[in-house]
């Protein structure tokens, strides 16, 4: 029998109940940072963590035959690494990361292509865990007991740089760009060297801080709501998120995932693709009126 979706989003005070009661639990600690933050996620958890997670390190479960930032790996190196954390068959796994929300919407969106449903960001992540007070552990992490991963590729959650192309130009599916309105409207620098400001032709711009409230957890279905109505998003239609390399997109995906939208996919290439190739067009500006 398939067992059913978890929910996108745990609050604290439901993670910390369930960390005392449910055997099948299981917490990773999906931290990433900019590379110009300085900040060193790994470290970071080592140092403190909230209690029995483990270390999801996006950077190292990613396809290394592809000189893009984080792209997602093939299947076996997905699942070798969630056996050997233990994240495998009937086991509830809950993300969260030192941002409130935001490398741990990537995490949550891998789980689900690689056929893992049982899977749910921790609403507020770490900072709102600290901030409640909730207990830490520090020191050594335990090593995980090996669990099965099965798991099928879903093909439907993603898409690539001809996909992209193709609903571009054909209107097929919106595509909504997580990014700062300054990267969106090519005003602001990239941060990845050798690549052109601007945004996919037709895209809309909404950017994935004004999803969250200002304790980094996700505002409610009706503001969420309000936010990409606000950018011309028409949630009735299918919808392809991207951001700068595929981890902000997430975010939106994760957003959409909690009103109900479930015809919606992940550029995985995203503007670090996009915009290093110069024969793929590109606008300037704020999004053109519908």
């Amino acid at each position: 029998m398939t067992r059913a979706a978890a929910p996108s989003l745990v609050s604290t005070e439901w993670l910390a109940e369930q960390i005392e009661s449910s055997p099948t639990l299981r917490v990773a600690d999906a931290s990433w940072h900019m590379p110009a933050s300085g900040r060193d996620a790994k470290a970071e958890y080592a140092a403190r963590r909230i209690p029995g997670a483990l270390f999801f390190d996006i950077d190292a479960l990613s396809d290394d035959k592809t000189s893009l930032p984080h792209m997602i790996p093939p299947h076996e190196k997905f699942a070798l690494a969630m056996r050997r954390l233990g994240m495998g068959d009937g086991r509830h796994v809950v993300v969260y990361d030192a941002q409130g929300i935001f490398s741990a919407a990537r995490a949550w969106w891998m789980f689900r292509f690689f056929g893992h449903s049982e899977v749910s960001v921790l609403d507020g992540g770490f900072p709102k865990w600290l901030a409640e007070g909730r207990p830490v552990e520090e020191g050594e992490p335990l090593l995980a007991r090996e669990r099965h991963y099965t798991g099928r590729t879903n093909l439907n959650l993603v898409r690539d740089v001809t996909q992209v192309a193709r609903a571009a130009k054909l209107g097929t599916e919106q595509i909504v760009d997580a990014r700062s309105a300054g990267r969106f409207e090519g005003a602001e620098p990239e941060p990845r060297p050798g690549l052109r400001a601007g945004h996919i032709p037709g895209s809309r711009n909404v950017p994935f801080s004004t999803l969250l409230n200002p304790d980094g957890a996700m505002k409610p279905p009706a503001e969420l709501k309000a936010v990409f109505e606000a950018a011309g998003v028409d949630l009735a239609r299918p919808i392809i998120t991207s951001c700068g390399s595929g981890v902000t997109a997430a975010v939106v995906s994760l957003a959409l995932s909690r009103l109900g939208h479930t015809e919606n996919a992940l550029y995985d290439g995203s503007w670090a693709e996009w915009g290093s190739y110069a024969d793929l067009p590109i606008e300037t500006g704020p999004a053109k009126p519908l």
